[in-house]
């Protein structure tokens, strides 16, 4: 499966001269956490989270409306692109411990946003081809999340560690 067959596209975006309290009027309006972060020449060149905001502000003894995006966000971007495959993603959203992706087009436009919760919609049980699976998904949200696999006891009595992706003992 590939990411633009999952990605929510059309997503809202900010720019790093963007104030906090702007960006969080857009966060509101559009019911998101997260904005990519697009400059002046099109590209993303970062992202912005709720999470970001409030720390940020949290932290400063500033006003939201003298504080910019460009100060607060992550300097680290993380991005797939719309024909990558899903399972691509996942990898980047658990090395990165991260939750959405801006997806970008080979010029690194923004076309869409890729989120777990985007994923976790098209999970299924039983895998067809390049499905993705519920493992697949737990897999990543433990991953983001920085918990193990969780340990299942047996009838027997006996505790057997399953890695979620898989089903099979570890």
């Amino acid at each position: 499966m590939k990411v633009r067959e999952v990605m929510t596209n059309k997503p809202s975006f900010c720019g790093p001269e963007s104030t906090l309290e702007e960006t969080s009027f857009l966060m509101q309006k559009n019911n998101c956490g997260f904005l990519p972060v697009v400059g002046d020449g099109g590209n993303v060149i970062g992202v912005v989270t709720d999470r970001d905001m409030c720390i940020a502000l949290g932290t400063r003894n500033r006003k939201p409306s003298d504080v910019r995006v460009w100060d607060v966000m992550p300097r680290k971007l993380f991005t797939c692109m719309e024909g990558d495959d899903v399972h691509c993603a996942l990898k980047t959203l658990r090395a990165a411990r991260i939750r959405r992706l801006p997806v970008i087009d080979r010029d690194g436009s923004l076309v869409g946003v890729l989120s777990i919760d985007d994923i976790v919609l098209h999970a299924r049980e039983h895998l067809v081809r390049k499905d993705i699976s519920y493992g697949d998904v737990e897999d990543t949200y433990r991953a983001v999340r920085g918990r193990p696999a969780i340990p299942i006891p047996s009838k027997a009595g006996v505790t057997v560690s399953f890695k979620a992706s898989s089903h099979e003992p570890q």
